[in-house]
């Protein structure tokens, strides 16, 4: 096992589970326990096959909390405690049923029930609301949605011919998807800042980027990572590069993180071409989402807007080896069934940047799942 795998074993026992490490172990309702464990209860040991159950069952604990998000439930009762009376006609919701949802809801520890059977938000249900903290409701809306649900759907199709499930659902590629519904884009780019939350500053924190003079951020959505790389360091300037819809949300991130004036937005397609004259070019989750012919352009575009003293900077779950759990190794599935990318090893990463004039200098774990993956004109 190589030092990285070490290292960031004992990083994920030290933070415990991801985003999607909890996602993924989300507990279902157990049928054979009597009252139903809440979300934060202390996991016990059970049979085989009760996890195995709970393991199928999940997505009925996902249905639920995505349709809480969709009702808009959370912000309906910031503040005051409210009946189901009280809050069907304000959600448009079938009185009797919203009762037993909300009781559903306080029995995972979103909301609690109080007198008169009115329910009040727990810190849990709090973090729902929109625009608070982590963007959850975001994060839910969109991986919880049917068009990312039918990805999933059609895994055993993907297992089958190695084929997206979502160009089975929806008949296109992803990013052409989310590029025909501009509304589903911005919900996914919000969501991405949510979903990868404890990155941004653990790859800052890990990586000494004050020597360079330019950033290079490819394909970096709104620039949330360039944003805590700068307030980190003062000395770079960054350039912020991806498609021109996808980085239309990037200005008022930017400027709510105090970095806009050290920020040059440019809009471009990665297989085309890059911008030239960066000390390093850092590409945050963009390498896994791709097949390996799209990955090697990619690459070999990198490598051609970059200087013999440049460095690339993958941020990726690299993967342990073996047995070993890791939320990477689920996340490989979303690669499988949705852009038809994967996760790798640091020996497949290794293998991919040797094809493309890289060498691997080393692998950087930092203090969140992801590693950064440094590399160096071969």
């Amino acid at each position: 096992m190589s030092t990285i795998e070490n290292s960031q074993q004992d990083q994920n026992k030290r933070n415990g589970s991801s985003a999607l490490s909890e996602h993924d172990g989300a507990a279902a309702p157990d049928l054979n326990r009597v009252p139903a464990q809440k979300a934060d209860a202390a996991p016990q040991d059970l049979p085989p096959h009760v996890k195995l159950i709970e393991m199928g069952t999940a997505f009925w604990v996902s249905k639920v909390v995505y349709a809480a998000a969709k009702l808009g439930l959370a912000d309906r009762l910031d503040g005051t405690p409210k009946s189901a009376a009280e809050l069907a006609p304000l959600v448009g919701a079938h009185k009797p049923s919203l009762h037993r949802f909300m009781r559903t809801l306080a029995g995972l520890g979103l909301l609690a029930e109080g007198e008169a059977q009115r329910f009040s938000l727990t810190s849990l249900g709090a973090a729902l609301k929109t625009g608070a903290p982590g963007h959850a409701r975001s994060s839910i809306l969109a991986l919880g949605s049917p068009w990312f649900a039918a990805a999933f759907d059609n895994i055993t199709h993907s297992l089958e011919t190695g084929e997206t499930g979502l160009e089975k659902a929806r008949g296109m590629p992803i990013f052409d998807y989310l590029a025909r519904h501009p509304e589903d884009a911005s919900l996914f780019s919000e969501t991405m800042v949510g979903f990868h939350g404890q990155e941004p500053p653990a790859v800052a924190e890990a990586y000494d980027f004050s020597g360079f003079n330019t950033v290079v951020y490819v394909g970096g959505a709104t620039g949330n990572l360039l944003a805590a790389i700068l307030t980190s360091h003062t000395g770079p300037r960054g350039i912020l590069f991806d498609r021109s819809y996808v980085v239309a949300d990037a200005p008022a991130l930017l400027q709510e993180q105090g970095v806009a004036e050290r920020v040059s937005i440019r809009s471009g397609d990665f297989f085309e071409c890059v911008p030239e004259g960066g000390d390093a070019y850092v590409l945050s989750h963009v390498i896994h989402d791709w097949s390996e012919d799209q990955c090697i352009t990619i690459l070999e575009n990198c490598r051609k807007a970059m200087g013999p003293n440049s460095r690339l900077l993958l941020v990726e779950m690299v993967l342990p080896a073996g047995d070993a759990p890791h939320p990477g190794k689920m996340l490989d599935m979303v690669m499988l069934v949705l852009p038809g990318g994967q996760e790798r090893t640091e020996a497949e990463y290794a293998e991919l940047l040797g094809k493309t004039g890289f060498r691997l200098a080393r692998v950087i774990p930092t203090a969140s799942a992801v590693s950064i993956v440094e590399a160096v004109p071969g």
